[in-house]
């Protein structure tokens, strides 16, 4: 099965290869951007068999050295020493991926239980994540946003971009798939006079983006409503019917955005988060479908389930999936995320390792 795997993903590289050398492809750039993407995803995956077969005719070389002379046998056992790890190496990555990786994302951040202090939160949240992208070379654009009084967000609605092609395939889904879930802090609100600690919550789902190839969506499947939008408090900040809500009838899936001054450019928005919540219903609906086996395994995260607390009295970030602690909360409210997003990706690695399963991410 692994060489059949293998024998098929060498063939599609090259057939790749092949596409994004004919000058024609470029006419067409969601196109280019599609193959480009799925080129750099098996682009690490051909270069360790390459390493591979090379040091495997090395061995050969090393050993007909040896045959003719007694003295190149400990160049033998040299090479042969290398085989293990780079044959561990390319075995790993013949697991299977998710296939969504290199893709990006839409962060959607909802204020929960706690009033202000939870909207405060929630706008904590996405200067996280905005700064984590800045370091990572990201985009982040806003696609919708309902602000709160007092400076947080009630509900914010985000596109985090990749520039160009992701290396390695290894796109903004692929670091940023863990963070679904309950997000929990614990601190002294600003509100709160008495200096008594408060617990409050935000909602994050993390979606990735679906372009037209991924989701079709009918025309008679879809029912528009428009209204004027509102800003903190509810007041009405425009004297047009600019706002859109899309409603999805087949799965009654709703959507709004009111962030853009035309109608037309917030239906494109709104089109571009509901195409991103069918992409993710179906997957959840392929999940369910899986064998019992890996039902069993694989835990569904859903909006309710608490995955991570900020402590601020104790500078505390817990993640409570893999039992992650650190005390450096500061520091990832700055945008430092990568050492929790790598103890959760390496737990995701043991897991599919030990029986082909994974770590809950899903939101």
């Amino acid at each position: 099965m692994t060489t059949d795997r293998l024998t098929t993903l060498l063939a599609e590289y090259a057939e790749l290869e092949k596409r994004m050398e004919d000058p024609s492809i470029h006419a067409d750039q969601a196109l280019v951007r599609r193959v480009g993407r799925r080129f750099a995803e098996l682009a690490p995956l051909h270069a360790a068999y390459a390493e591979l077969e090379a040091a495997r005719a090395d061995l050969i070389a090393a050993r007909e050295l040896a045959a003719e002379d007694p003295a190149f046998a400990g160049e033998v056992d040299a090479v042969a020493a290398v085989l293990p790890p780079l044959e561990e190496k390319l075995g790993e990555m013949l697991i299977p991926r998710d296939p969504h990786d290199a893709k990006d994302v839409i962060v959607e951040i909802k204020a929960g239980e706690g009033g202000q202090e939870s909207a405060l939160f929630a706008g904590d949240l996405l200067r996280m994540y905005t700064r984590y992208a800045e370091r990572h070379g990201w985009v982040v654009e806003i696609i919708d946003a309902q602000d709160s009084d007092l400076g947080g967000v009630k509900d914010v609605s985000a596109a985090v971009k990749t520039k160009g092609v992701p290396d390695g395939g290894h796109g903004v889904w692929s670091r940023l798939k863990w963070e679904g879930g309950v997000h929990r802090v614990q601190r002294v609100p600003v509100t709160e006079s008495q200096g008594r600690i408060h617990t409050s919550a935000a909602g994050v789902l993390v979606l990735p983006e679906a372009e037209d190839v991924d989701v079709h969506i009918e025309p008679g499947d879809i029912r528009v409503d428009v209204f004027r939008s509102s800003g903190p408090g509810g007041q009405s900040v425009n004297t047009t019917d600019s706002a859109v809500r899309i409603t999805h009838l087949p799965t009654g899936i709703v959507v709004s955005c009111q962030n853009e001054k035309s109608q037309l450019q917030n239906r494109e928005q709104a089109m571009r988060i509901l195409r991103a919540r069918l992409l993710a219903a179906a997957q959840e609906e392929a999940d369910a479908a899986a064998s019992d086996a890996r039902k069993a395994q694989v835990r569904t995260v859903d909006r309710s389930e608490r995955i991570r607390t900020y402590n601020f009295p104790q500078n505390r970030i817990t993640d409570h999936r893999i039992g992650y602690t650190a005390y450096n909360l500061d520091l990832v409210l700055g945008g430092d995320l990568d050492a929790v997003l790598d103890a959760l990706a390496e737990a995701d690695r043991a897991a599919r390792l030990a029986g082909g399963s994974e770590i809950s991410r899903r939101p």
